[in-house]
């Protein structure tokens, strides 16, 4: 059981959250882990248009089965409430998610009350993650800069693996380096490199970046992928990914398919090598 957050220095656009969307969806499709995604994000809803379309209807349909209760409407507010009552457990966190895919992967989704509610709902996300991660295999949180500093520094610290996104722009890759010198933690084996809407044929390709930052292993990439990023806005990544698996080598989109791969492979490692050192 590991919690694996997504972080950016939140100061430009990394498509840190679609790629966590492709890596999570693989890894539930290919592998026998049962996963929860959490959103920390405030009326965000790039993860929601990944998945399903807005429904007026307040049943909520898997791609293996519904959700029927009710509660699931509420996410991250009705969890909220629970744990004021210190009534909350591990067990009970499935019943206020949205199924993708049934017993494989499921997701909280962002908060969508007022600004004023977001404000204490984010003051909960370290415990809630914390009680997440003793009933699922893998926790993944996407982790927004409108959380508060402290908070923050609580659900990296209590991470078992941090995914950095960063961009292919040199100031980015520079700034990176900076903050790492800041946050030793970024330096650690329990950081991983990630480039998101990585372009292959950039001078900043994954060997020079790899290079220029220092790493041992090349950094990992989600690649820009045409039929991906449509798939993001209209609710049809899991299937998606499902046709992918027919694909041959030489596909146009063989490269996006081996890189998320590599990615996912890459993360699995590394939780498992940080789990031997323990």
């Amino acid at each position: 059981m590991s919690i694996v957050t997504f972080w950016s220095n939140g100061r430009e656009q990394t498509g840190k959250t679609l790629s966590l969307a492709a890596i999570c969806t693989h890894l539930a499709i290919e592998h026998n882990y049962r996963i929860l995604v959490i959103s920390t994000g405030y009326q965000d809803e790039n993860l929601n248009n990944c998945f399903w379309q807005p429904k007026k209807t307040k049943k909520n349909l898997g791609l293996f089965g519904p959700n029927t209760n009710m509660a699931i409407e509420e996410g991250i507010a009705g969890l909220t409430k629970i744990m004021k009552s210190n009534k909350l457990s591990p067990d009970i966190i499935t019943n206020y998610t949205k199924i993708i895919f049934k017993d494989r992967l499921e997701i909280l989704p962002a908060f969508k009350g007022s600004k004023n509610e977001y404000h204490e709902v984010r003051t909960y996300y370290p415990e809630m993650i914390t009680l997440a991660n003793s009933y699922y295999d893998l926790v993944f949180v996407d982790l927004d800069k409108q959380v508060q500093d402290d908070i923050q520094e609580t659900i990296l610290t209590h991470s078992n693996l941090i995914i950095a996104n960063i961009s292919q722009r040199l100031a980015s890759l520079n700034a990176f380096m900076e903050l790492r010198e800041e946050k030793p933690m970024l330096k650690s084996k329990k950081t991983l490199l990630l480039i998101g809407r990585y372009d292959k044929f950039s001078k900043y390709n994954i060997k020079n970046i790899s290079r220029y930052l220092g790493e041992k292993n090349k950094v990992s990439t989600i690649p820009y992928n045409t039929l991906f990023f449509e798939a993001c806005e209209e609710a049809g990544v899991p299937d998606l990914f499902f046709r992918f698996r027919k694909i041959e080598e030489d596909d146009r989109n063989g490269f996006f398919l081996a890189e998320v791969k590599r990615t996912v492979n890459n993360i699995i490692y590394r939780l498992e090598d940080l789990a031997m050192k323990r």
